[in-house]
């Protein structure tokens, strides 16, 4: 995987937090800044898609009203529920 370089400005404390954090893990700031990046992406990339496939779902009409929806979703909490010993 090809990398490259990114400066970012921080505060003092969560620099600082790194830094042990770092330590403790035996792991370098800039690798473990680099997870914490790729994650957080990773995360908001998701919710953007979701967010861009339900708007594309209303516009082509596949929709559900909100009683349907909650029944359903009643129904599954209720089978969970039950099947509990």
């Amino acid at each position: 995987m090809t990398t490259t370089t990114m400066t970012i400005r921080l505060p003092e404390e969560v620099k600082d937090k790194l830094g042990r954090l770092a330590q403790a893990t035996r792991r370098t700031p800039s690798f473990l800044a680099g997870e914490a990046i790729a994650a957080y992406v990773a995360r908001e990339a998701a919710i953007v898609e979701g967010i861009e496939q339900g708007i594309d779902d209303l516009k082509a009409g596949r929709l559900v009203e909100h009683e349907t929806a909650m029944a359903r979703i009643s129904g599954s909490i209720d089978k969970a529920g039950n099947g509990k010993r």
